[in-house]
């Protein structure tokens, strides 16, 4: 009686291990990363500012550090687009200017800022000869930026309200095109007067004698800041930490690789420009082009949006709009501020 005792014990030991042990693994496949479906939809723009997202891509960086990512590349045209895209879930990581996602931000998109990207020569380009700075524009002219609201946007406003008065006095003769369009269609002199231009396509018009610059990026804001922002959906952030990681992960190696291999880069990224390797190279090393996944300049785009009336209104802090990395490539100095806190602020 006491063996038959014994043997249903250990049945009953048995039978209830193996339920918590099924119990166990399926919660496990719920949260395991080596079990979970890592989808990845990215979204990138015109430019050899996304160059670190391209090289990603071919590289498959993001799948070397998460095996089971199935990462889907979108290209789009503008920050707005983007925006739109990862309003509706279409877009998990989208790349694009400070401009499009603070107003995102301000409307209450649940999105923060995931990594910078670089910051790089921007420069406002016309054919026009009499036209040396932009009080020399006129209601007859157009200016072509990427989209109203663009990062080229708000420079141009800053450069505005300094040397006109008024930060919304080019606003009526701005319209929206891509780098590509509106470069062909300067050289054309055909429906743009200006164009302001990001790499490629600016050292494409600078080199072009018929054209040139009037107004760069850092005079109108009045010092470096990042030129590209990734930013990532709170969900995608929060519901998959493991991707979430590898993407960061991913893009720090491709950044530390165009910075210590640009030779190697620009062999990688010469074909997706139609430009030969050499002159890849030499517009990867351009001079004020900084690959670069700590951002600047954050809080001042936002005083002066929210200044300016783009925004109504304006985050307390870097971790309002930045995730923790950010945060902690930011850092925070107790008693006066760090020279990387200060330049969130242009001080």
């Amino acid at each position: 009686m006491k063996k038959k005792g014994f043997i249903l014990a250990l049945i009953l030991v048995f039978a209830v291990s193996s339920l918590l042990t099924g119990c166990k693994q399926e919660n496990d496949s719920s949260v395991s990363p080596e079990k979970q479906v890592n989808k990845i939809t990215i979204a990138i723009q015109y430019g050899l500012g996304y160059a670190p997202l391209q090289i990603m891509e071919s590289k498959g960086l993001i799948e070397k550090y998460l095996p089971t990512a199935q990462v889907e590349w979108k290209q789009m045209g503008t920050g707005p687009a983007i925006r739109d895209a990862m309003v509706t879930g279409d877009v998990d990581i989208g790349f694009m200017g400070i401009s499009p996602f603070l107003i995102g931000w301000d409307k209450g998109v649940k999105w923060k800022i995931a990594t910078a990207s670089c910051s790089q020569p921007l420069a406002l380009m016309t054919y026009k000869d009499g036209v040396k700075g932009i009080k020399d524009l006129g209601f007859d002219d157009k200016i072509a930026t990427p989209a109203i609201a663009s990062i080229q946007h708000i420079l141009l406003s800053m450069a505005a309200e300094r040397e006109l008065g008024d930060a919304r006095a080019l606003d009526n003769i701005m319209i929206s095109l891509t780098h590509p369009d509106a470069m062909t269609a300067l050289k054309a002199k055909k429906d743009v007067t200006a164009h302001f231009a990001s790499p490629p396509y600016l050292f494409e018009e600078l080199s072009d004698p018929g054209l040139h610059q009037i107004l760069t990026g850092e005079e109108a804001f009045g010092g470096e800041y990042t030129f590209i922002f990734g930013v990532a959906t709170e969900k995608f952030h929060d519901s998959n930490p493991a991707a979430y990681a590898a993407f960061i992960a991913a893009f720090n190696e491709a950044v530390a690789f165009i910075n210590n291999n640009p030779e190697e880069a620009a062999a990688i990224l010469a074909k997706q420009y139609n430009l030969s390797e050499e002159q890849t190279y030499k517009y990867l090393t351009w001079e004020g082009t900084n690959y670069c996944s700590t951002p600047y300049g954050l809080m001042y785009f936002a005083e002066f949006m929210k200044k300016a009336g783009y925004i109504e209104k304006m985050p307390e802090s870097i971790a309002d709009i930045a995730f923790e990395n950010v945060q902690a490539a930011i850092g925070k100095k107790y008693g006066e501020m760090s020279a990387i806190e200060k330049l969130q602020f242009k001080r």
